[in-house]
């Protein structure tokens, strides 16, 4: 049975957790409002300098060879936003996931404690049921840390994948920005007729 001051002790650690994990939810919010900002102010200026490129350019092929410049530096900001975004957002979900983690470990401890102070207490001949009991919560137990270590798996893979797919997506913009570059060079060099 909780005494009052136990039932205390655990509103109080409730309650802290509660609001570390608001803090920790305010602050992810933050970085992504910095980083939001952030990125709009770098997108309103290149969208000027574009555009005053674009402006300024003299011909057809000058004005696609400084477009197909634009696309390299383009896709290498939006991949750099979003490994951004995805270091915030795993960053704060890891904060969040260590919180369910010590919660479930301090259910656990209490459970056992439980369970300890039932077994000590229990009537003669009520071992057998007691030690089912103790079976049943190292069980329980047991599934919780597997499939701890599953979301613990699966973020690592799904971090991995996001990495991966980031780096295909910008040797693909380097391979489209060269692609891109060659024509508009290929059309600037004079032809030698024949």
């Amino acid at each position: 049975m909780l005494t009052p001051e136990q039932l205390a002790a655990a509103h109080k650690a409730n309650i802290d957790t509660l609001f570390g994990l608001a803090r920790q939810a305010l602050e992810g919010v933050e970085k992504l409002v910095e980083l939001n900002l952030e990125a709009t102010r770098a997108a309103l200026r290149d969208a000027a300098d574009h555009a005053q490129a674009l402006l300024s350019a003299q011909d057809v092929q000058e004005l696609l060879q400084r477009q197909a410049a634009l696309i390299q530096p383009l896709a290498e900001k939006a991949l750099a936003y979003s490994r951004q975004l995805v270091e915030i957002a795993a960053r704060t979900s890891g904060a969040f996931a260590q919180a369910a983690e010590d919660q479930a470990r301090e259910a656990q401890h209490k459970l056992q404690a439980v369970v300890d102070n039932l077994a000590r207490n229990a009537p003669a001949g009520t071992e057998p049921a007691v030690q089912v009991l103790r079976n049943v919560v190292h069980a329980a137990t047991a599934a919780m840390e597997s499939v701890q270590q599953a979301v613990k798996l699966a973020a690592d893979l799904a971090e991995k994948n996001f990495q991966a797919a980031a780096d295909q997506a910008e040797q693909a913009a380097s391979a489209a920005a060269a692609a891109a570059s060659a024509p508009a060079a290929r059309s600037l060099t004079p032809r030698r007729s024949a």
